[in-house]
C-alpha cells in the first residue's frame, strides 16, 4: 500500500487552476521530495494532503484512507515551512505540549524529549523561551517535535528553511534515520543537491502539473545531476 496516493486532483483559486489533474504516489518506507519553482503549487498540494484545504475534484488517500476521514491523519507528523508556537513557551515546554497531545506521559515522554533535543542539538536550549531564539533554533525545535511520538508518515514543508549548514546536515541524518526505522518521509524543498543525496524518489511540479515522478536513480542514469534534469525539464515546460 502506498503511504500517500493522489488521484486526479484539481484545485483552483478563481478562474485559474493551481493544480491540474495531479496524480502522485508516495511509496511506503521511502523518502520522496516534491520539487518545483515558486508558485508551482507544492504547498497547496501539501495542504490538500493534510486536509487543511479541500480539493475541487479528485481523491487523496493516506494509508488507503481518504483524507476527508479524520483517521487518515493518525500517525502523521507534519511541520510547516515556518514553525511557530507561543513565544513564552520554553523548548522543553513545546516538546512536552506536543508529546502530551500525542498521548505520551511520564518517563516515556521525558525520554523521547531528551532524545529529540539531542538529535537536533538543542539540549542546551531546553529552558530558553522561543522568543529568545533565532529562526534556525525555532525551526530545530519544530523538527524536534516530530521526533516525539510515533509517526508512520512524516510530511515536511521546506524543512531546511532557516537552518545553517550544520542544521541541514543534522536534518539529513534524521531523515535517513527515519527511513531506516521503516517510516515514510514526504517533503518539498528548493535545495536540489540535498534532495539528490537523501531521496529515493522525486516528483517535479510546475504550473500545477506533475512533469515527472520516479526514482532519483533513474534520473541519474540519463542526466549528470538532479539539478540539471530539473532545470531542463522545467525550462521546457
Amino acid at each position: 500500500m502506498n503511504a500517500i496516493e493522489v488521484v486526479g486532483v484539481k484545485k483552483s483559486y478563481g478562474p485559474d487552476f493551481t493544480l491540474q489533474d495531479v496524480n502522485l504516489e508516495v511509496k511506503s518506507g521511502r523518502i520522496m521530495a516534491l520539487l518545483g519553482p515558486n508558485g508551482a503549487g507544492k504547498t497547496t498540494l501539501v495542504k490538500l494532503i493534510l486536509n487543511l484545504m479541500h480539493v475541487d475534484s479528485g481523491v487523496i488517500k493516506i494509508k488507503g484512507i481518504p483524507t476527508h476521514i479524520a483517521a487518515s491523519r493518525l500517525g502523521i507528523g507534519f511541520i510547516p515551512e515556518k514553525f511557530s508556537f507561543f513565544p513564552y513557551y520554553t523548548v522543553r515546554g513545546v516538546l512536552e505540549f506536543f508529546g502530551t497531545m500525542k498521548g505520551l506521559k511520564g518517563e516515556e515522554l521525558s525520554s523521547q524529549i531528551t532524545q529529540a533535543m539531542a538529535d537536533l542539538n538543542i539540549t542546551e536550549l531546553e529552558n530558553r523561551k522561543l522568543q529568545s531564539l533565532s529562526k534556525g533554533q525555532v525551526q530545530r525545535t519544530g523538527l524536534a517535535s516530530l521526533l516525539v511520538g510515533d509517526h508512520e508518515v512524516l510530511i515536511l514543508d521546506e524543512p531546511f528553511s532557516g537552518l545553517d549548514p550544520i542544521g541541514m546536515r543534522d536534518l539529513k541524518e534524521i531523515i535517513k534515520k527515519q527511513k531506516s526505522l521503516g517510516k515514510t518521509v514526504f517533503l518539498n524543498s528548493h535545495i536540489l543537491s540535498e534532495m539528490e543525496q537523501i531521496c529515493d524518489d522525486v516528483a517535479i511540479l510546475n504550473k500545477g502539473k506533475i512533469l515527472y515522478s520516479g526514482s532519483v536513480q533513474s534520473i541519474l542514469e540519463k542526466s549528470p545531476s538532479l539539478e540539471e534534469f530539473f532545470y531542463q525539464l522545467v525550462s521546457n515546460n
